[in-house]
């Protein structure tokens, strides 16, 4: 089920938010942890059942790793049980996500010996990258010992299934909602604030990525060998854009669920497009992930605090499960690798430039941007390949460049992409900010939710993009 859909909006939500608000405080756990379950079952049932017994196997070793009831369980058995916890949690994602790309290279090396294996038949559960997350950072932590395990199965079930975050993110650990789970404020004041929240991220969704999107599906209309320089940069920007306003609204959107429901979900995104650096852009984008993976690979690995090479070797590890764990494919490791070069050109040599030079930083990101959100996009080399050539036409004969296409699309989107760009810095922010209580922001954010409820009946779908991953 899709947060920006007629059913979640007009059947779910309310029905859900009444049984949760009636519920006594001691109970308020369980209906969210059964109405998730239904959230999940009703987009994909067919996981469902694997889901709780990956839920169930993680209490038990949860509570073996901590050493309940075993107060002489040496590190050694602790160990053992963490590596056989990461090893089925890992291992679950791993088939799931990526077994028919283990066979399609490995076919590629027996090709010369007429050998094939054949693929399987296996559809990725829905969530199953953030959901692994989620709960490998609560078993390692446990086994640090920087927190104790959750007292039931369904106080871990509401963590780790709680509908605003389950399948797409954000990311948080158990630590930072674990209080919210004992106890929490849930009130007509929440319901205010957390709707507003909501709405914000409906309207990126619908007004903005969804257009977006659709300039975006252009090129591949038009054919990318057939395409204009122009339009092939118009369109960098027009997926650029999606996949901005996509991701971070949906991550609006659970926020805003979150705070119905009286839990503090962490931001996501601070307004990317106006960074100065890719570190920096990396910095307010998917902030969760990345704090997930600073702590959980980077840090263990010596992160910063050791010697060049083994920060160029700690860098290049992130950025190459960075790249895998947002998808099965090689332009996923090339989008990682390209980051990763970028990141050490800063680190060592043309981040001084870029801080000394704030326009050059930006013009610079503002370029670089879009070119690696082309490499994410296209998982078929070729056309990757293609496409660039139209991006970089030289050497090209003239007869493919027209700009027919770019003007005909800029005169549709034009006030869209005006649009986007001023929602991409952080003025509107400091604006609603400022004036949230306001009767005029109040009837801004009511015209908000209307446009966008005339857009998604228009609609057939438009899933969020992260859903993928």
């Amino acid at each position: 089920m899709v947060f920006s859909s007629i059913d979640f909006i007009f059947r779910f939500l309310p029905l859900f938010l009444i049984g949760y608000y009636i519920a006594p405080k001691n109970y308020k756990n369980l209906i969210l942890f059964i109405g998730s379950l239904i959230f999940y079952a009703w987009g994909e049932s067919s996981y469902l059942l694997l889901l709780l017994f990956s839920l169930f196997v993680n209490f038990i070793f949860g509570k073996l790793i901590a050493g309940h009831g075993q107060p002489d369980q040496t590190q050694r058995t602790r160990k053992i049980f963490l590596w056989i916890t990461l090893a089925f949690n890992f291992g679950m994602l791993i088939f799931f996500k990526y077994t028919n790309f283990l066979i399609e290279n490995i076919n590629v090396l027996l090709s010369g010996l007429d050998l094939a294996i054949p693929k399987v038949t296996v559809t990725m559960p829905l969530g199953i990258s953030f959901f692994t997350f989620q709960i490998v950072s609560y078993i390692v932590d446990i086994y640090r010992r920087e927190k104790k395990p959750a007292n039931n199965i369904v106080t871990l079930g509401t963590y780790l299934f709680m509908f605003p975050h389950l399948v797409s993110g954000p990311i948080f650990e158990y630590n930072e909602i674990a209080a919210e789970l004992r106890y929490r404020e849930v009130s007509i004041t929440n319901i205010e604030k957390g709707l507003k929240t909501f709405i914000l991220g409906l309207g990126a969704k619908a007004i903005l990525a969804n257009p977006m999107g659709t300039l975006w599906a252009g090129m591949s209309r038009y054919g990318y060998e057939s395409i204009s320089s122009p339009y092939a940069w118009l369109g960098a920007f027009g997926y650029s854009f999606q996949i901005y306003f996509d991701f971070f609204g949906y991550s609006l959107m659970a926020i805003g669920l979150g705070t119905m429901l009286g839990f503090t979900i962490p931001k996501n995104f601070d307004n990317p497009y106006i960074s100065r650096s890719m570190g920096e852009f990396w910095r307010r984008w998917h902030m969760t992930l990345g704090k997930w993976f600073k702590k959980y690979i980077y840090f263990p690995l010596g992160g910063s605090r050791c010697s060049t090479p083994k920060i160029i070797r700690n860098t290049l590890i992130v950025w190459a499960f960075t790249g895998l764990w947002h998808g099965a494919s090689w332009n996923f490791v090339l989008w990682g690798l390209i980051f990763f070069g970028l990141l050490m050109l800063e680190r060592f040599w043309l981040g001084k430039y870029l801080e000394r030079y704030k326009i050059l930083g930006h013009v610079y990101v503002c370029i670089l941007i879009p070119l690696t959100w082309v490499v994410f996009a296209m998982t078929d080399m070729s056309d990757l390949g293609l496409y660039f050539s139209r991006l970089f036409p030289f050497g090209g004969s003239p007869d493919f460049v027209t700009t027919k296409d770019f003007w005909n699309a800029l005169g549709d989107y034009w006030y869209l992409l005006i649009a986007c760009v001023v929602f991409s810095t952080d003025y509107p922010e400091k604006l609603y900010k400022k004036y949230e209580d306001h009767i005029i922001t109040k009837l801004v954010l009511l015209v908000i939710f209307i446009v966008s409820m005339v857009l998604v009946n228009k609609s057939s779908g438009n899933p969020f993009l992260y859903f993928g991953f």
